[in-house]
């Protein structure tokens, strides 16, 4: 049977869910099985990096090694066939996180494969070993290093200009909850009022990166801002009681 090249496509089902699909018996079936227990943004960036490294090999998942994988790493470094899908700044290759990630993804995918015994062994190498490999067992050298970078923090002038610049109290309150409290953007547009506590000066985040829930203290501005909102610029047709705040 000729291996045919992934073809990412989406789709929504009778209930409204997202499906994602690459064409490929093998590969779907495992987004499928992904599907169930993990979010949709996450199968969605799962089935792309299947995608780039099964283009890349131009295998199927069968034949696949561990040369073919790290070649795929040298790849994607110097911007070989498809690693020009995500360039890095002025560069030709992808970032060492994004090659990461793309291994990670491979590796759930052949984990699956194995449990389900379409395939012999894992082709991902979980590192490089070295000369202490006897005496450190397991201890070997990551196939990619990471950069430790510091977050970049806004100066609070620069927070200032930026809540100056916005036109509406609305807008004012959702970029205050993410530079005041770490929000993300999908769950700045995810908040209900129920979810503000204003006694408490928190707010609860009801599904979070990865589904979880969490609760959040954020400053009082935030919630001026909101309170400014609700009083001046929310259409008076709109229901409070468990609708969106925003």
């Amino acid at each position: 049977m000729p291996w045919l090249d992934p073809c990412l496509t989406r789709s929504r089902n009778t209930s409204g869910d997202l499906v994602v699909r690459l064409g490929v018996p093998q590969l779907d079936r495992y987004l499928e099985f992904l599907t169930v227990r993990s979010r949709p943004n996450t199968v969605l960036a799962v089935a792309y990096d299947l995608r780039v490294f099964f283009t890349v090999v131009s295998k199927p998942p069968h034949e696949v090694t561990s040369a073919d994988v790290l070649g795929f790493v040298t790849a994607q470094h110097t911007g070989g066939r498809l690693g020009r899908l995500q360039p890095v700044r002025d560069g030709d290759g992808v970032s060492a996180r994004t090659v990461r990630r793309r291994l990670s993804s491979v590796s759930g995918l052949f984990g699956f494969l194995l449990a389900r015994g379409d395939v012999d062994a894992n082709p991902v190498p979980r590192g490089l070993p070295t000369r202490r490999e006897r005496q450190r067992p397991r201890q070997g050298v990551p196939l990619v290093r990471t950069p430790r970078i510091l977050p970049r923090i806004l100066e609070p002038a620069a927070v200032d200009a930026l809540l100056a610049a916005l036109r509406t109290h609305r807008d004012r309150a959702m970029v205050e909850a993410m530079v005041l409290g770490g929000l993300r953007r999908c769950e700045v547009l995810g908040l209900r009022l129920g979810d503000l506590q204003v006694a408490n000066r928190r707010v609860f985040i009801g599904e979070g990166k990865g589904g979880h829930q969490r609760l959040i203290p954020v400053s009082g501005r935030f919630f001026t801002s909101v309170s400014s909102y609700l009083d001046s610029e929310r259409p008076a047709e709109a229901t409070r009681t468990g609708c969106s705040w925003c």
